[in-house]
Protein backbone atom coordinates (compact mmCIF):
# COMPACT_ATOMS: atom_id res chain seq x y z
CA UNK A 1 0.00 0.00 0.00
CA UNK A 2 1.15 3.59 -0.53
CA UNK A 3 -0.15 7.01 0.43
CA UNK A 4 0.71 10.14 -1.02
CA UNK A 5 -1.25 14.12 0.05
CA UNK A 6 -0.33 17.11 -1.71
CA UNK A 7 -2.12 20.73 -2.32
CA UNK A 8 -1.57 22.20 -5.99
CA UNK A 9 -1.26 25.51 -6.35
CA UNK A 10 -0.02 27.01 -9.37
CA UNK A 11 -0.05 30.49 -8.31
CA UNK A 12 0.27 31.22 -4.73
CA UNK A 13 -0.03 34.95 -4.00
CA UNK A 14 2.04 34.65 -0.36
CA UNK A 15 5.37 35.41 0.10
CA UNK A 16 7.81 32.15 -0.47
CA UNK A 17 4.80 29.84 -1.28
CA UNK A 18 5.00 26.61 -3.23
CA UNK A 19 3.29 25.63 -6.13
CA UNK A 20 3.02 21.70 -4.87
CA UNK A 21 3.51 20.27 -1.89
CA UNK A 22 3.75 16.38 -2.31
CA UNK A 23 4.46 14.03 0.90
CA UNK A 24 4.43 10.29 0.56
CA UNK A 25 5.14 7.29 1.54
CA UNK A 26 5.96 4.10 -0.20
CA UNK A 27 5.11 0.97 1.05
CA UNK A 28 6.25 -2.27 -0.22
CA UNK A 29 7.76 -6.66 1.00
CA UNK A 30 10.58 -5.33 3.22
CA UNK A 31 12.90 -7.55 0.82
CA UNK A 32 12.23 -6.08 -2.43
CA UNK A 33 14.93 -4.63 -4.14
CA UNK A 34 14.47 -1.12 -4.96
CA UNK A 35 16.87 2.15 -5.58
CA UNK A 36 16.77 5.11 -3.60
CA UNK A 37 15.82 8.52 -5.79
CA UNK A 38 18.92 9.31 -7.50
CA UNK A 39 19.53 10.78 -10.96
CA UNK A 40 19.00 7.82 -13.98
CA UNK A 41 22.66 6.70 -15.03
CA UNK A 42 20.76 6.66 -18.32
CA UNK A 43 19.02 10.29 -18.33
CA UNK A 44 20.21 12.77 -15.75
CA UNK A 45 17.45 14.95 -16.50
CA UNK A 46 15.31 12.60 -14.59
CA UNK A 47 15.40 11.74 -10.97
CA UNK A 48 13.21 8.91 -9.05
CA UNK A 49 13.52 5.79 -6.76
CA UNK A 50 14.08 2.83 -9.36
CA UNK A 51 12.36 -1.09 -8.88
CA UNK A 52 15.11 -3.63 -9.11
CA UNK A 53 12.68 -6.95 -8.79
CA UNK A 54 13.65 -8.78 -11.99
CA UNK A 55 11.17 -8.95 -14.47
CA UNK A 56 10.52 -5.09 -13.46
CA UNK A 57 13.70 -3.36 -13.16
CA UNK A 58 13.21 0.23 -14.19
CA UNK A 59 9.52 1.04 -13.14
CA UNK A 60 8.86 3.54 -10.13
CA UNK A 61 6.61 4.71 -8.01
CA UNK A 62 7.51 8.79 -7.91
CA UNK A 63 9.64 10.74 -10.22
CA UNK A 64 10.27 13.92 -11.32
CA UNK A 65 12.59 15.26 -14.34
CA UNK A 66 14.15 18.78 -15.07
CA UNK A 67 11.33 19.29 -17.64
CA UNK A 68 9.19 19.82 -14.71
CA UNK A 69 6.82 16.69 -14.85
CA UNK A 70 6.50 14.90 -12.15
CA UNK A 71 4.69 10.94 -12.43
CA UNK A 72 3.57 9.06 -8.98
CA UNK A 73 2.01 5.83 -8.63
CA UNK A 74 -0.24 3.98 -6.33
CA UNK A 75 -1.70 0.19 -6.96
CA UNK A 76 -5.31 0.06 -6.11
CA UNK A 77 -6.27 -3.09 -3.27
CA UNK A 78 -8.01 -5.42 -4.46
CA UNK A 79 -8.03 -9.74 -3.76
CA UNK A 80 -6.47 -11.33 -6.53
CA UNK A 81 -4.23 -9.86 -8.73
CA UNK A 82 -3.77 -10.87 -12.39
CA UNK A 83 0.30 -12.14 -11.88
CA UNK A 84 0.38 -11.67 -15.86
CA UNK A 85 -0.51 -8.42 -15.93
CA UNK A 86 1.88 -5.82 -17.11
CA UNK A 87 4.03 -3.44 -14.44
CA UNK A 88 2.42 -0.71 -13.61
CA UNK A 89 5.67 0.53 -12.51
CA UNK A 90 7.05 1.29 -16.00
CA UNK A 91 3.64 3.97 -16.47
CA UNK A 92 5.90 6.27 -14.26
CA UNK A 93 9.29 6.29 -15.61
CA UNK A 94 7.14 6.29 -19.40
CA UNK A 95 5.51 9.22 -18.48
CA UNK A 96 8.78 10.60 -17.04
CA UNK A 97 10.84 10.26 -19.93
CA UNK A 98 8.25 10.76 -23.08
CA UNK A 99 8.76 14.02 -25.01
CA UNK A 100 5.51 13.87 -27.00
CA UNK A 101 2.48 14.12 -25.07
CA UNK A 102 1.48 16.15 -22.24
CA UNK A 103 0.02 14.67 -18.98
CA UNK A 104 -3.07 14.56 -19.71
CA UNK A 105 -2.66 12.62 -23.49
CA UNK A 106 -0.31 10.77 -21.64
CA UNK A 107 -3.15 9.43 -19.39
CA UNK A 108 -5.58 9.47 -22.31
CA UNK A 109 -3.18 6.78 -23.69
CA UNK A 110 -2.55 4.80 -20.37
CA UNK A 111 -7.03 4.73 -20.17
CA UNK A 112 -7.01 2.87 -23.63
CA UNK A 113 -4.79 0.05 -22.15
CA UNK A 114 -5.62 0.27 -18.59
CA UNK A 115 -7.36 -3.20 -18.93
CA UNK A 116 -3.92 -4.68 -19.41
CA UNK A 117 -3.21 -3.54 -15.61
CA UNK A 118 -3.77 -4.61 -12.14
CA UNK A 119 -5.51 -2.04 -10.43
CA UNK A 120 -3.82 1.43 -10.32
CA UNK A 121 -3.30 5.31 -9.85
CA UNK A 122 -1.50 7.72 -11.57
CA UNK A 123 -0.88 11.22 -11.11
CA UNK A 124 0.88 13.16 -14.04
CA UNK A 125 1.55 16.53 -13.89
CA UNK A 126 3.54 19.20 -15.74
CA UNK A 127 5.02 22.78 -13.92
CA UNK A 128 5.97 25.22 -16.49
CA UNK A 129 6.52 29.31 -16.58
CA UNK A 130 3.41 30.05 -17.56
CA UNK A 131 0.62 26.86 -16.68
CA UNK A 132 0.98 24.24 -13.97
CA UNK A 133 -1.16 21.38 -14.55
CA UNK A 134 -1.89 18.23 -12.73
CA UNK A 135 -3.64 15.32 -13.90
CA UNK A 136 -5.04 12.21 -12.31
CA UNK A 137 -6.73 8.88 -14.14
CA UNK A 138 -7.36 5.21 -12.31
CA UNK A 139 -7.89 2.22 -14.10
CA UNK A 140 -10.86 0.88 -11.07
CA UNK A 141 -12.69 4.28 -11.83
CA UNK A 142 -14.15 6.32 -14.33
CA UNK A 143 -12.86 5.52 -18.27
CA UNK A 144 -11.37 8.92 -18.81
CA UNK A 145 -8.79 10.97 -16.83
CA UNK A 146 -9.55 13.89 -15.12
CA UNK A 147 -7.84 17.46 -14.88
CA UNK A 148 -7.19 18.40 -11.05
CA UNK A 149 -8.25 22.06 -9.66
CA UNK A 150 -6.11 24.31 -8.80
CA UNK A 151 -5.62 25.24 -5.25
CA UNK A 152 -6.89 21.65 -4.07
CA UNK A 153 -5.25 19.32 -1.39
CA UNK A 154 -6.07 15.78 -2.26
CA UNK A 155 -5.28 12.26 -0.79
CA UNK A 156 -4.49 9.01 -2.07
CA UNK A 157 -3.91 5.95 -1.08
CA UNK A 158 -4.61 2.43 -2.76
CA UNK A 159 -8.21 3.38 -3.46
CA UNK A 160 -9.09 6.20 -5.89
CA UNK A 161 -8.74 9.58 -5.24
CA UNK A 162 -10.00 11.25 -2.26
CA UNK A 163 -12.11 7.78 -1.62
CA UNK A 164 -12.91 8.42 2.47
CA UNK A 165 -10.18 5.37 4.25
CA UNK A 166 -10.34 6.59 7.76
CA UNK A 167 -6.17 6.75 7.50
CA UNK A 168 -6.88 9.20 4.39
CA UNK A 169 -8.97 11.66 6.20
CA UNK A 170 -6.74 11.53 9.54
CA UNK A 171 -3.57 12.28 7.30
CA UNK A 172 -5.46 15.02 5.13
CA UNK A 173 -6.88 16.49 8.04
CA UNK A 174 -3.13 16.75 9.55
CA UNK A 175 -2.01 17.68 5.58
CA UNK A 176 -4.17 20.52 5.20
CA UNK A 177 -3.66 22.01 8.20
CA UNK A 178 0.42 21.90 8.22
CA UNK A 179 0.66 23.35 4.86
CA UNK A 180 -2.23 26.03 5.76
CA UNK A 181 -0.19 27.42 8.63
CA UNK A 182 2.36 30.43 6.91
CA UNK A 183 4.17 30.74 10.12
CA UNK A 184 6.54 27.58 9.38
CA UNK A 185 9.56 27.89 7.82
CA UNK A 186 10.58 25.50 4.89
CA UNK A 187 12.69 23.38 7.51
CA UNK A 188 9.61 23.46 9.96
CA UNK A 189 7.16 22.89 6.92
CA UNK A 190 9.41 19.32 5.69
CA UNK A 191 9.63 17.93 9.08
CA UNK A 192 5.80 18.52 10.14
CA UNK A 193 4.89 16.54 6.94
CA UNK A 194 7.12 14.14 7.87
CA UNK A 195 5.50 13.69 11.26
CA UNK A 196 2.23 12.98 9.20
CA UNK A 197 3.76 10.09 7.17
CA UNK A 198 5.49 8.86 10.34
CA UNK A 199 2.36 8.01 11.64
CA UNK A 200 1.39 4.21 12.71
CA UNK A 201 -1.70 5.39 14.35
CA UNK A 202 -4.39 2.23 13.52
CA UNK A 203 -7.36 3.91 12.11
CA UNK A 204 -9.54 0.64 12.78
CA UNK A 205 -12.35 -0.52 11.72
CA UNK A 206 -12.56 0.57 8.74
CA UNK A 207 -15.76 -0.33 6.59
CA UNK A 208 -14.77 1.38 3.59
CA UNK A 209 -11.31 0.06 3.53
CA UNK A 210 -11.94 -3.52 4.74
CA UNK A 211 -15.03 -3.51 1.43
CA UNK A 212 -11.82 -3.51 -0.82
CA UNK A 213 -9.83 -6.49 1.48
CA UNK A 214 -10.96 -9.25 0.48
CA UNK A 215 -8.57 -11.78 0.63
CA UNK A 216 -6.23 -10.06 3.49
CA UNK A 217 -5.84 -11.48 6.36
CA UNK A 218 -7.11 -9.33 9.79
CA UNK A 219 -3.87 -8.49 10.58
CA UNK A 220 -2.67 -7.13 7.90
CA UNK A 221 -6.08 -5.01 7.16
CA UNK A 222 -5.19 -3.39 10.52
CA UNK A 223 -1.72 -2.52 10.11
CA UNK A 224 -2.58 -1.22 6.59
CA UNK A 225 -5.00 1.04 8.67
CA UNK A 226 -2.29 3.52 9.19
CA UNK A 227 -0.77 6.47 7.00
CA UNK A 228 2.87 4.61 8.38
CA UNK A 229 2.67 0.98 7.80
CA UNK A 230 4.30 -1.81 9.81
CA UNK A 231 3.98 -5.76 9.59
CA UNK A 232 6.47 -8.17 9.91
CA UNK A 233 7.18 -8.64 6.43
CA UNK A 234 5.48 -5.42 4.41
CA UNK A 235 5.21 -1.56 5.10
CA UNK A 236 6.49 1.50 4.70
CA UNK A 237 9.64 0.98 4.06
CA UNK A 238 12.73 3.23 5.87
CA UNK A 239 16.09 4.42 6.38
CA UNK A 240 18.03 2.52 3.50
CA UNK A 241 15.74 3.52 0.88
CA UNK A 242 14.59 6.47 2.60
CA UNK A 243 10.45 6.36 0.23
CA UNK A 244 9.09 8.57 3.00
CA UNK A 245 9.55 11.47 0.71
CA UNK A 246 8.68 15.31 0.50
CA UNK A 247 8.49 17.12 -2.69
CA UNK A 248 8.24 21.55 -2.43
CA UNK A 249 7.55 23.11 -5.50
CA UNK A 250 8.99 26.67 -5.58
CA UNK A 251 7.24 29.61 -6.86
CA UNK A 252 9.67 31.36 -7.94
CA UNK A 253 12.35 28.51 -8.20
CA UNK A 254 15.33 29.28 -5.73
CA UNK A 255 18.58 27.64 -5.66
CA UNK A 256 19.12 24.87 -3.16
CA UNK A 257 21.48 22.05 -2.58
CA UNK A 258 18.77 19.80 -3.50
CA UNK A 259 17.12 21.30 -6.07
CA UNK A 260 16.08 20.57 -9.71
CA UNK A 261 14.30 23.52 -11.24
CA UNK A 262 12.89 24.66 -8.33
CA UNK A 263 12.12 21.22 -6.82
CA UNK A 264 13.74 20.53 -3.20
CA UNK A 265 13.55 17.00 -2.51
CA UNK A 266 13.51 15.63 0.93
CA UNK A 267 13.92 12.00 2.04
CA UNK A 268 13.25 10.97 5.55
CA UNK A 269 16.23 8.66 6.96
CA UNK A 270 14.88 8.18 10.39
CA UNK A 271 11.42 6.13 10.26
Amino acid sequence: MCIIFFKFDPRPVSKNAYRLILAANRDELYNRPSKAADFWGTNSDILSGLDLECGKEGGSWLGISKRGKLGALTNYMEGRPNPDAQGRGFLVSNYLVDKDLDSYAYLKKVSADGHLYNGFNLITAEFKAKQDIVCYYGNRGSPEPIHLKPAGIYGLSNSLLDTPWKKLLQGKRHFTSVVNNQSLSSEGLVQELLNILNNEELNVPDPVQESQGDGYSKPLMQALSAVCVRSPHYGTRSVLYRLSTVLLCLSPPKASDRAVLGWRITHDREL
